[in-house]
């Protein structure tokens, strides 16, 4: 994600099977995985392994009729679990092609009983059909366009206002979306456009996205949209698309390609099959890295596609345990954004930048008073901007270019498609060095004043 106005712009598994001390039946999976952020997050009993999301919208009344089929395999026995939906009512819900019954609680929790249990180790499937007139909930999912269209952006939450799902870093799934909307309208969303079949006064497009991704990296754009076709030199498709009042953007998406091959020369091969942008009309006050076409906002300029493009490995190929590691996913995208592609794109002197920046901020402590790791729940997306770039840098010159840029790429390779945390990085990048970091990252990640100089100015930053 990319605030529009700042200064930047299997453990799974583990946790799954738990039921939580909350919970004292052992046949039911647990209603949350106690995030230190957003404890009701996420369901216990069970891995999600694909959602497969039909859906029939009218831009002009608002309604929407959905099934969401999710694949999954149970981790304990069950002889009930959660989903967590906070969208349109729910008509039925079956497991295994059987009825089953169901009752809607909390902020977000559908409780499924199946009427036979599941056995642990077996897959199974639940499918839940649902209908109602949608509302905007912008910012935090489904959101009204000024065209009349809609479309979903939001993070931590978005996919609950749409779609059920486990709504947790920790349960990562493949994704399908068919949907269904007036032959005059245009749909984007995730991956590869499979289908774009116009029928009478109806049009069926639909989107595969084959590498696992998280719930608020889903998206669906209904739009009147214009489109731009491009593609990578290894024959990678980039689609992009714009909403009416939204063309202005088009000349940044253009060197999208441009982009990709300076983020791969970073972080190693595009993760991804495809890629593009959603350029929306909407008043948000971000831009979002949905997995492999993210949703820019109308303030959007190239740094901010930079930034999203960084985080398709910073973020959505490699995502967070837990909401207070956020610094992995926004401070290297700022990071990428505000001082590597001014570097070497640019030929800007980011030493310079970063002195300059240290000295206006060095006295104002609230500059300071958020830190980079575990910033505090509702405080996510604060420093992690603004400070975490500085933070990345000094890194850098404490490490030098070779240690620093090569530990990185390896961090990724590692966490492929799975998860990671900031112990996990700062125990990695402490084994590529001989130099004791201890006190350089307690300085910068966890302390609420500024570093010691000897840590604000390591290596040549030292004038």
């Amino acid at each position: 994600m990319r605030l529009s106005g700042l200064v930047c712009g299997t453990v799974a598994v583990l946790l799954l099977t738990a039921a939580g001390p909350a919970n004292a039946d052992p046949f039911v999976g647990a209603p949350g995985l106690d995030d230190p952020y957003y404890p009701m997050d996420g369901n216990g009993g069970y891995d999600a392994r694909h959602y497969d999301v039909t859906i029939d919208y009218d831009p002009p009344t608002y309604q929407l009729t959905g099934t969401a089929r999710i694949d999954a395999v149970a981790t304990q026995a069950l002889r009930a679990f959660n989903l967590d939906f906070a969208g349109p009512e729910v008509r039925m819900v079956s497991v295994n092609h059987q009825p089953a019954s169901f009752d809607r609680n909390g902020e977000h929790e559908l409780t499924v009983t199946p009427l036979l249990p599941i056995l642990p180790g077996l897959p199974f499937t639940v499918t839940v059909d649902y209908a109602g007139e949608m509302t905007s909930t912008v910012g935090e999912g489904w959101t009204f366009a000024p065209s009349g269209g809609a479309f979903v952006a939001g993070e931590p939450h978005s996919a609950t206002t749409w779609y059920p799902l486990n709504d947790t870093p920790l349960d990562k799934a493949t994704f399908a979306l068919h949907a269904t909307v007036p032959a005059e309208w245009e749909v984007m969303s995730n991956g590869l456009r499979t289908q774009n079949t116009v029928l009478a006064d109806k049009r069926t497009v639909s989107w595969e996205s084959r590498r696992p991704v998280l719930g608020y990296l889903t998206t669906v754009a209904i739009d009147h949209f214009s489109f731009l076709e491009q593609w990578r030199a290894n024959g990678t498709p980039l689609l992009s698309a714009f909403a009416p009042d939204a063309e202005h953007s088009r000349e940044n998406e253009e060197r999208l390609p441009e982009i990709l091959d300076f983020a791969e020369q970073l972080y190693g091969p595009y993760p991804f099959d495809a890629g593009g942008g959603i350029y929306v009309d909407a008043d948000i006050q971000f831009s979002l890295e949905t997995q492999t076409r993210p949703i820019y906002s109308p303030r959007s300029d190239l740094h901010t596609v930079v930034h999203e493009i960084a985080h398709q490995w910073w973020g959505d190929a490699v995502s967070v345990r837990q909401w207070s590691d956020i610094c992995l996913n926004e401070c290297f995208a700022s990071y990428t954004a505000e001082y590597l592609w001014p570097e070497r794109m640019e030929g800007e002197d980011i030493d310079a930048q970063y002195r300059e920046t240290i000295a206006k901020w060095y006295d104002k402590q609230r500059f300071w008073d958020i830190p980079l790791e575990n910033p505090g729940a509702g405080f996510e997306f604060t420093s992690v901007y603004y400070r975490g770039p500085l933070f990345l840098h000094a890194l850098r010159k404490q490490l030098g270019d070779d240690v620093f840029f090569g530990a990185i790429r390896e961090f990724l390779g590692r966490h492929a498609y799975g998860n990671a945390s900031m112990p996990e990085f700062r125990t990695f990048v402490q084994s590529k060095t001989r130099t004791d970091l201890t006190g350089f990252f307690d300085a910068w990640l966890n302390q609420t004043s500024p570093p010691a100089d000897e840590y604000l100015y390591p290596g040549d930053l030292r004038l």
